[in-house]
């Protein structure tokens, strides 16, 4: 985008991984040897993974395995990536912008278990939203809207005032399915037709307003 637009809100639903957070070095290592171990093309399973829980990943490259192995090498993997921080770093502007919204309803919506997340965000010297929406939360994955639609909710906003910040096709997806507008972030969020796409956060500047609403202009 070479020009700037605004969105008018009144509460933030944001992603972590490639949205404020960027893990795409650990997320790579695993992944792939998850690939490996499986017999997949790496590339190809990088293609999916982005976004989902792992056993939703896993459901689409390997559909005539159980769910019951799914989620059993999910936790694992879980595990393995709560304990490899290497790599992770805060995406540009992230923690100004986390700043910027003290005093302005807004969520983390990940498909990062608590564990996880809260590892990683830490790793970004990122603080935690109040309100969080994790693995846990929720019974389905995204592209499913249920996690955006939960944060909604636990705000007390109605799914059309809320702003999705994401960076992949099933976070994207998702926000869509729950009636939001969605800012995708980084280079893979221009693929699947975001509202507007920015490459980090330093192009996004908050303004509140007297009603209890925000601006966001969207460089």
């Amino acid at each position: 985008m070479t020009a700037t637009a605004v969105f008018t809100a009144r509460a933030l639903l944001l992603d972590m991984d490639g949205t404020l957070v960027n893990s795409d070095a650990v997320v790579e290592r695993i992944w792939r040897r998850w690939a490996d171990r499986h017999g997949l093309d790496g590339d190809e399973v990088m293609k999916v993974v982005h976004g989902r829980q792992g056993h939703a990943s896993m459901a689409l490259l390997l559909p005539d395995r159980p769910m019951e192995r799914n989620l059993a090498e999910n936790a694992r993997m879980l595990a393995e990536e709560t304990s490899d921080m290497d790599g992770v770093i805060p995406i540009p502007g992230a923690a100004e912008f986390l700043t910027g919204l003290r005093e302005v309803p807004h969520a983390l919506v990940t498909s990062a278990d608590v564990a996880l997340s809260t590892a990683r965000m830490a790793a970004a010297g990122l603080p935690l939203p109040d309100v969080r929406v994790t693995a846990e939360s929720v019974g389905a994955s995204k592209p499913d809207p249920e996690g955006f639609l939960k944060g909604a909710a636990e705000l007390g906003v109605a799914p059309a005032d809320c702003v999705v910040f994401e960076d992949s096709g099933a976070g994207i997806a998702a926000g869509r399915a729950a009636g939001m507008r969605v800012i995708g972030v980084g280079p893979r969020a221009g693929f699947h037709r975001p509202d507007a796409v920015v490459p980090d956060l330093t192009q996004v500047r908050v303004e509140a307003v007297g009603d209890g609403s925000v601006r966001l202009h969207v460089a």
